[in-house]
């Protein structure tokens, strides 16, 4: 496969470098929790390696976001997006992948004279794993996050998120400054696994990914009546437990009936949970994905509709708690078809496919043309040790992405 000049051999060899510093998937998996000593070690790495890189402007925002930045003839930036810290023992690849090609393609470009800027930025806490915030840094700097909402976040040990971070001379309070550094954004690019099986079983190397799923997240609380298991005949039961499986069952063949959505029950809990008596009470989650807006309300509309239709039939009442919602985040045209010709021209065939799981990605969307690459997952497994993909392929993925940046730093150069 052609690699444009960009060395993608070296990136694998130092994504093995970061392991051997930080845990792999011979030594437990990744250790690099936002905020942790061994995340300060990580980001210590990549800073000293992007300053060694000719020309590259090396610092940190109020939300403890990492950028280097490549200037060029224009201020108009493409911004080049990555994390590097893991969820606990973690897989090798998610996240510093991203970094890494982007701190490659910075390489490649750093002695051409460019018509834009290029900027890498390694967002802060993405994965949330401590304190239980996703995309932290990235919503500070899309300038989307509120700080009462996690003030009181604490880890397992009790400390509180904002001591956390003013450990790391990071001021709550202060976090949302950050957004100045997109000023001059134009374009956001990024590179992930794609922590599921769609390209294996296709047998591609990548894909580009068309938006991150929206998002509905419900708690749906059935109440019947508890009674004694032995004396109470079938036909009277009010069994909670029986219309939330029933719904459950009905929530997943609805979105098996569509295209490429999902429905997931994820946790179920009874009441009074005895062997003696069939239950009252039965709480279970929802959670409802799809990348078209109007799905995704159809989806949930037919939910609500199941479950009550099935309620009645097992003569119990229900109740739906809204915990958590974000609308889908599609990604831009334009920028797609860059990225379906990077590929091509990488590795012959290119698939494009949602993200079911969000990104940094996910908070630049709505402020500039985005758009991110998938590079195939063994076994769909990612967030474990266990998690890989074959080396020509983490290759073939840095060789696509600098062509991409490449061709949007062309596309940016055009536009006025």
């Amino acid at each position: 496969m052609p690699n444009g000049g960009v060395d993608a051999k070296r990136a694998v060899e130092e994504l093995k470098e970061l392991a051997e510093l930080t845990g792999g998937k011979d030594d437990g998996g990744s250790r690099r929790v936002a905020w942790t000593d061994e995340w300060v070690k990580a980001r210590e790495w990549l800073e000293g390696k992007l300053s060694e890189i000719e020309n590259v402007e090396v610092e940190r925002d109020e939300a403890g976001n990492l950028w280097a930045t490549l200037r060029g003839a224009s201020e108009k930036a493409v911004l080049l997006g990555g994390h590097i810290d893991s969820v606990p023992n973690g897989g090798w690849l998610d996240g510093c992948l991203n970094t890494i090609a982007a701190m490659e393609t910075i390489r490649a470009l750093s002695g051409r004279d460019l018509p834009v800027t290029v900027r890498l930025v390694d967002w802060a806490d993405e994965e949330g794993a401590r304190f239980g915030r996703s995309l932290l840094g990235s919503s500070a700097c899309a300038n989307a996050l509120d700080p009462e909402e996690v003030r009181g976040l604490t880890d397992k040990d009790g400390i509180s998120l904002p001591d956390a971070l003013r450990e790391h001379s990071v001021d709550l309070d202060r976090m949302n400054e950050s957004h100045k550094q997109l000023e001059n954004a134009a374009a956001y690019l990024e590179l992930h696994i794609e922590q599921g099986p769609v390209l294996e079983r296709m047998n591609l190397p990548l894909g580009v990914v068309l938006g991150t799923f929206g998002v509905e997240r419900h708690v749906v609380k059935f109440i019947g009546q508890h009674a004694h298991s032995g004396s109470t005949p079938m036909d009277v039961r009010r069994d909670a437990f029986i219309a939330a499986a029933r719904s459950a069952i009905a929530f997943r063949d609805d979105a098996a009936a569509r295209d490429d959505v999902r429905a997931t029950t994820g946790f179920v809990n009874v009441s009074p949970a005895i062997v003696t008596a069939f239950n009252g009470v039965c709480e279970m989650s929802l959670d409802q994905r799809a990348l078209d807006a109007d799905v995704l309300a159809d989806m949930l509309r037919g939910a609500k509709e199941n479950g009550e239709l099935i309620s009645d039939e097992e003569n119990v009442s229900v109740e739906w708690e809204k915990v958590w919602e974000i609308e889908p985040r599609p990604f831009d045209e334009k920028l797609v078809e860059l990225a379906d010709e990077a590929i091509s021209e990488v590795a012959g065939t290119s698939h494009r496919l949602p993200s079911g799981p969000l990104h940094d990605a996910a908070e630049m969307a709505p402020l500039m043309p985005t758009v991110m690459l998938f590079v195939k997952s063994l076994r769909g497994l990612s967030h474990t040790k266990e998690e890989d993909t074959p080396e020509k392929d983490i290759e073939a993925s840095v060789a696509a992405f600098h062509r991409l940046a490449e061709k949007t730093v062309g596309w940016m150069s055009g536009r006025a």
